[in-house]
């Protein structure tokens, strides 16, 4: 799968130059370079029922591709009650490893800020005591190509809006971070069709 980056406070530099996260950077990109097509149309199948998009899909991988790795998933940003609740997510990082914390964000829009921000509490030294010490954050989202091409619904925040925020945050973003914009499949798109009466998603492969 193609994507695109974007670096904040030279995240990528870090990541790319610094021996201690150059491999599991490595790693984490070619996690999603690995993700084919037809990856994504069978796991789009599988679900049992029609998804609009395909972001169950992608995420689904992703998660997979990540926990093979040895990636922890759902990491806990806290130690301490009741930042470690288990009812809730709130609290939590979709992928930690070697200080690298990677958020999956096909929510919406209005949750973009809190998005960029767990990593940062993750990162910096506050009056809760932290499960992991994360030194760059990773943002993994739908460029708006994808957002469109995949189905995914209009209120999702995608790889634009994000960049759109960091300046406005850069004194709360203290950490570097890297947004990643993955683009949309080469060979396939979802369309909508009515059928049986219903709108449902249809694999259109060109």
């Amino acid at each position: 799968m193609e994507y695109i980056i974007e670096s904040f406070r030279h995240g990528e530099l870090i990541l790319e130059q610094t021996p201690a996260y150059n491999k599991t950077w490595s790693e984490l990109k070619g996690i999603i370079n690995n993700i084919t097509d037809n990856e994504i149309i069978q796991a789009h199948e599988a679900i049992d029922r029609n998804p609009m998009s395909i972001s169950q899909a992608i995420n689904s991988i992703l998660r997979e591709q990540f926990i093979s790795k040895g990636w922890n998933e759902e990491s806990h940003i806290f130690q301490e009650a009741p930042y470690v609740d288990n009812s809730t997510r709130r609290w939590r990082l979709d992928f930690a490893k070697e200080s690298i914390s990677v958020e999956v964000a096909f929510n919406h829009s209005g949750v973009i800020p809190w998005n960029l921000v767990k990593p940062v509490l993750a990162g910096e030294l506050n009056h809760v005591k932290k499960a992991i010490d994360t030194k760059v954050g990773v943002v993994i989202c739908a460029t708006n190509e994808l957002k469109q091409r995949g189905g995914f619904d209009n209120a999702i925040g995608e790889f634009e809006k994000f960049l759109i925020h960091l300046n406005p945050l850069r004194d709360i973003l203290t950490i570097p971070m890297v947004i990643v914009g993955l683009e949309p499949p080469k060979t396939f798109e979802i369309i909508v069709e009515a059928i049986d009466g219903k709108n449902q998603a249809v694999i259109n492969r060109y």
